[in-house]
């Protein structure tokens, strides 16, 4: 079948919305039409190679390349098509994708560490977890990648059921997108990764998506303070209505209002998500924490990175935990319910961090306001729910 995507074809951008060809499902496959697409920041980094590499880069060391590739790795939508065998979906269902695919067989999975499955791991690599085949092609018949093995920036994409969680059908869509990235990997960076405990002090660096994901996982899990650290005033304002009770423009600021709020302990639990690590960030965020408290590490950084600088007597003698995550240490077969639950019971709130639709044809200026700070979550509505 033809359908449209917004396709990156190297390093630099900019997203090219097109049509390309979708095969059919085969075995342990469904062909989804999307409802709703999140933008994400990753997205971005692999536009600008922080993520990636240019396709000549990769061939020149031997290693596969990624472009061409359909976009997205956050979204919802209705179940189309099931390949041969698929049992656990039919036409017509609600369902959510899962960047971090789950096998449900590796040794990650049977204890309980899904966001960790060995096929998950490999969603960066090229064609379809099933087979290492391509149902996604270009017009002219390429090969076609769809990133993290979901491409939720198409009308219509082909994923492993291993990618996917059905959710109620009383669930709106759109929202329910959020379920997908943003929520699950700020929530649980909060509740899981950092053990937020009813009357804890907790920092958020970094209100965008999943910084307002972690703010409201805070708040649900009964963080008595959060505080809210970000450059732009307009999210500084925002995270207030999810559940921060303080802001600050930047770590230095916050730092000042953490001595006043805790009488110099600092806080219990730091998350550190803006749209980029850089090390700086590293070791200003541990300067947040209390002695034994945990600083998550949740956003992305460059792939460039190698080490960062903290004062390591400090870190030891005061027993800190410095800690990373993905997905927010979520696993999704069994998470993403439970924070559709919460959503249902109106304490997680997802149509409030929807700053703005917008339609495929316009996701290059979706991202520019991204980057400019004017939105806390965009999503591609697809108009069907």
């Amino acid at each position: 079948m033809k359908t449209r995507g917004a396709i990156l074809h190297d390093v630099g951008g900019p997203w090219s919305v097109e049509e390309f060809e979708l095969d059919p499902p085969r075995a342990g496959e469904v062909l989804v039409q999307m409802a709703a697409a999140g933008l994400c920041h990753s997205d971005d980094h692999i536009l600008k190679g922080d993520m990636s590499a240019p396709n000549e880069v990769m061939e020149s060391f031997g290693l596969p390349t990624m472009f061409p590739t359909v976009g997205g790795h956050e979204g919802a939508g209705v179940v189309h098509q099931v390949g041969p065998g698929v049992t656990d979906f039919a036409v017509g269902d609600h369902v959510v994708m899962s960047f971090v695919a789950v096998c449900g067989q590796c040794r990650w999975c049977a204890t309980g560490m899904e966001y960790l499955c060995d096929v998950g791991i490999g969603t960066m690599v090229p064609g379809m977890p099933t087979d290492g085949t391509f149902r996604h092609h270009t017009a002219d018949g390429r090969p076609l990648g769809h990133l993290a093995k979901v491409g939720a920036f198409a009308e219509y994409t082909v994923v492993s059921v291993n990618s996917l969680v059905k959710i109620d059908p009383d669930l709106p869509l759109v929202p329910s997108a959020l379920l997908s990235c943003a929520i699950p990997t700020g929530y649980g960076s909060a509740a899981n990764r950092a053990g937020v405990r009813g009357g804890d002090v907790v920092v958020v660096v970094g209100a965008g998506g999943i910084g307002t994901g972690a703010i409201q996982g805070a708040r649900i899990n009964g963080a008595a303070q959060i505080v809210a650290v970000d450059p732009v005033e307009f999210k500084q304002k925002s995270a207030l209505r999810f559940g921060a009770t303080h802001s600050a423009g930047t770590i230095a600021e916050a730092k000042d209002l953490l001595r006043d709020l805790t009488r110099g302990v600092m806080a219990d639990a730091v998350v550190v998500s803006p749209s980029l690590i850089t090390p700086a960030d590293v070791g200003e965020a541990l300067t947040l924490t209390r002695k034994g408290g945990t600083c998550v590490l949740t956003g992305m950084t460059s792939q460039l990175t190698r080490s960062v600088k903290i004062d390591l007597q400090e870190f030891i003698l005061m027993n800190k935990t410095l800690a990373g995550t993905i997905f927010g240490s979520c696993n999704p077969k069994a998470d993403i319910s439970r924070l559709a639950g919460l959503y249902r019971t109106g304490q997680l709130q997802l149509d409030e961090m929807i700053t703005k639709r917008y339609r495929l044809d316009d996701i290059n200026r979706a991202y520019a306001d991204l980057l400019n700070g004017e939105i806390v979550r965009g999503v591609i509505d697809f108009g069907i729910g």
